[in-house]
């Protein structure tokens, strides 16, 4: 074999050692300059706050998949009072028109606030009398 039939067999047997590398490089190029990684880094973000909210809702006392009876008192005490009870399958809302409320019924007893903040409930004995004093 003479020299240049050498140097040909010699670029010949480098060539795929080339294509080789050149693969590779591309292939094993430095993925810190790859803008699509940051977005799926934010969606991998919004994911875990998707799956927070979903918890936090599960653990909600009004949830309808929770507890079998629950009673749910928005703004207490004030004009635009809103109670929300669910019994079973059943939910009901009850809205304040902001009036002092009034109906049937008739005097059940006294309750009384002691000086140290405690309330003593005396109920009506059957002649309008007081009966025994109970305290809770």
């Amino acid at each position: 074999m003479n020299a240049p039939e050498a140097a040909i067999e010699q670029a010949v047997a480098a060539q795929p050692a080339v294509r080789r590398a050149r693969t590779s490089s591309f292939l094993h190029e430095d993925e810190g300059d790859d803008p699509i990684l940051s977005v799926v880094n934010l969606i991998d973000v919004f994911l875990v706050i998707i799956a927070a909210l979903l918890v936090s809702v599960a653990q909600s006392p009004a949830n309808p998949f929770g507890a079998e009876n629950v009673t749910v008192i928005k703004n207490p005490g004030k004009p635009d009072m809103e109670i929300t009870m669910k019994e079973g399958q059943k939910i009901t809302r009850y809205q304040a028109k902001g009036q002092i409320g009034s109906g049937d019924g008739e005097k059940a007893g006294v309750a009384y606030r002691l000086k140290d903040g405690s309330m003593v409930y005396v109920p009506e004995g059957t002649g309008g009398e007081p009966a025994a004093a109970v305290q809770p």
